[in-house]
């Protein structure tokens, strides 16, 4: 009896022990899933979600101010170099007025004025560097009157009115001289001449307007001078051209 006992107690405790070992794991699920239902979120996750999104506002608000940093940085540079160049402009600007007897005190900023361009400036360096370079533009147009050297009315032309001043007149001195010696010898040598002697004059009164223009207009301090070479050579070709034609037409017709 003691051996059937012990074996009915075996048999009836073996199947506690597999039920005991079998039970845990769905205690250990229901009690993970009544702890997610309980609270919705993971905790620990929801905290590294907005971790990660404050790092990436805080990494793109760093990101804008280093460019704002960087153009700031450019614009008080480019301001400095233009600040030099106005200041060199200004001077040799001074220094001619004041050879042609303006009075210092014409050249003194008035306080509207100072009161102007410190209202201009006070928007940061970019609003200073727009200033600056609006005063170097003022600046060029002043030394381009400075520079007409008694033209201040024609230096305001544009180019190619203004050059045809030059061009014309040097164009229509050699024809104009053939005309008069044809008119007051005829088909005599000295017409012949003159003819001959005109035909490479086109190339001499250009050549001679084209340094004219130079000189008489100059451009400001790094630019270029406008000559308008094409409207110079035609201007210049056609009243020789045609005054040649004619002469030399009278003197066959004669």
């Amino acid at each position: 009896m003691t051996r059937g006992g012990a074996r009915t107690t075996a048999g009836h405790a073996a199947p506690g022990r597999q039920r005991s070992g079998a039970d845990p794991t769905p205690e250990r699920t229901d009690t993970a899933g009544q702890a997610e239902s309980a609270g919705g979120v993971d905790p620990v996750r929801t905290a590294w979600t907005e971790y990660l999104a404050a790092a990436r506002q805080l990494d793109g608000v760093r990101r804008d101010a280093a460019t704002a940093a960087g153009e700031q940085a450019r614009s008080v540079q480019a301001a400095r170099e233009e600040l030099t160049a106005v200041r060199t402009r200004l001077a040799s600007q001074e220094a001619r007025l004041h050879e042609r007897g303006v009075p210092p005190i014409s050249l003194v900023p008035t306080p509207p004025e100072l009161t102007e361009a410190a209202r201009a400036m006070a928007g940061g360096p970019a609003a200073v560097l727009a200033a600056l370079r609006a005063a170097r533009g003022r600046a060029d147009a002043a030394d381009a009157t400075l520079a007409a050297r008694g033209l201040p009315r024609l230096a305001a032309w544009p180019p190619r009115l203004r050059n045809l001043l030059v061009y014309g007149p040097l164009a229509l001195l050699v024809p104009a001289i053939q005309l008069v010696l044809f008119v007051a010898t005829g088909t005599g040598a000295a017409s012949v001449a003159a003819l001959v002697c005109g035909l490479p004059m086109p190339a001499v009164a250009f050549v001679a307007g084209w340094i004219g223009v130079g000189r008489l207009f100059p451009p400001p301090a790094g630019g270029r001078v406008e000559r308008t070479a094409r409207l110079g050579a035609l201007v210049c070709l056609i009243p020789a051209v045609l005054v040649s034609a004619g002469l030399l037409l009278a003197m066959l017709a004669g």
